[in-house]
């Protein structure tokens, strides 16, 4: 087998597991891509390929940034602790194992709760600003599973224009 594909099938996974890493948070995401592109760039060569790791790189850092601001300026405005994401995150992985793949938002959304309803001392009120996080994480991250899509997409071309063109 040539190089050249041994190279673009192993980043065609790298970047399908980049996909699946916005949505799981257990797999690394967006950076995953990115890496991903550069290393084909690097052995692929040429002004192709790193034009098409250029498109990417802009597809990911604008995804990352998206999310990051987006959900963080929505959690700051709700006075959401980052104690309060990561106690989600950390019951989201733990119901992941627990209850297969249920157990990732079950874990998430109940985390969440929990740690603002030891934050506010209110139910109510604690699972308001518990949707209302939720809301701006999932806004984010469909931002961000977008431009990985449009990554992939770009990937996929460079990978016709190598191989066809």
């Amino acid at each position: 087998m040539n190089v050249d594909i041994i190279t673009s099938v192993l980043v065609g996974l790298a970047i399908l597991v980049g996909c699946l890493g916005i949505i799981v948070p257990v797999l690394p995401g967006s950076i995953l891509i990115g890496i991903a592109v550069l290393v084909w760039a690097i052995i692929i060569g040429g002004p192709t390929a790193w034009i098409i790791f250029g498109i990417v790189a802009v597809f990911v850092v604008g995804g990352m940034s998206a999310s990051l601001v987006l959900t963080g300026r929505k959690l700051k405005t709700l006075q959401v602790p980052n104690t309060s994401v990561l106690l989600a995150g950390v019951l989201a992985i733990v119901g992941f194992f627990v209850i297969p793949v249920l157990g990732l938002p079950i874990g998430f959304v109940g985390g969440l709760l929990l740690a603002e309803y030891a934050r506010l001392k209110d139910l109510k009120t604690a699972w308001t600003s518990s949707w209302e996080s939720i809301k701006a994480i999932g806004l984010g991250a469909g931002i961000e599973f977008g431009l990985a899509l449009l990554a992939a997409i770009t990937y996929g071309i460079g990978l016709l224009i190598h191989f066809v063109g």
